[in-house]
Parts: C-alpha cells; structure tokens; sequence
C-alpha cells in the first residue's frame, strides 16, 4: 500500500482552470471540489458538494472529503480518501466490487431539501455531476 501525501487547499469563487498538483479547490458558491488526481497521472477530478454527493469538512486549518474518491472511470482507478490535507489511499478494488458499489449507489434514494425522495442515484462520478447541474443547485 502507498504511504500518505500531504496535499494543500485553497477556497476559491470558481475553480481554476490549470490546477496545480497536490492542491484541492474548493467552490462554496459552486459546490463543487475539483483537484488533479493524486496518482500523478494528471486527470481532472471534480466532485459536487451536496447531500447525495462530497461533503466538505474545512477544521479551521485542514480540509477533508467524505466518501472516498474512487477514479474508476480513469485509466488510473486510483481508490482514495482525503483527510485532514493528507490523501489516504485506499484499497484497489476489483471489477466485480465496483460493479457492486455502482449498483448500490444506483438503489439508493435521492433526498430533496424537505425530504422527499427522487429518482435513484446515478452510477458514475460524471453522471452524478450531471443530476446536480440539471437540479440547478449551483
């Protein structure tokens, strides 16, 4: 297993364009995190802030993200935690455990401020990044 990294974070309107390595944005008027894959292979990863996404916990000088960020739509599919400015890795886990984790997000209810339920959640980062623009929550 690797051993942790030390990351940095800074708190910004809109996420910038070039994200420099080890360093995870965070938009509160956007909701959304972004950083560059902290396996070094470059890729973007966004992550939308919301009850059926990320959560953000910012400790007065650390910043952590829950749940674990798993890549497995990039080459990489890199598995990760990030907890107090450091990322965690986590396990690799195999086709069958992701297919698993997908199907179970799928099965699980979205909640409306209010509590109403919607439809299920989608699978992949990307389409859950979808869902949230199209529910105009930025």
């Amino acid at each position: 297993m690797r051993s942790s990294i030390s990351i940095s974070h800074e708190f910004v309107d809109f996420i910038p364009d070039e994200l420099a390595d080890r360093v995870i944005y965070v938009s509160i008027p956007y909701a959304t995190a972004a950083h560059r894959c902290f396996c070094g292979c470059g890729s973007k990863v966004v992550t939308p802030i919301s009850r059926q996404g990320w959560s953000v916990t910012f400790d007065g000088e650390t910043v952590s993200l829950h749940p674990s960020i798993g890549n497995y739509g990039l080459q990489c599919q890199s598995h990760y935690f990030v907890r107090n400015d450091r990322v965690v890795w986590a396990r690799a886990m195999s086709q069958e455990e992701i297919d698993a984790d997908r199907l179970s997000d799928d099965l699980l209810p979205l909640k409306r401020p209010g509590g109403t339920d919607t439809a299920a959640r989608p699978a992949s980062i990307a389409g859950r990044f979808l869902n949230w623009l199209r529910r105009g929550e930025i």
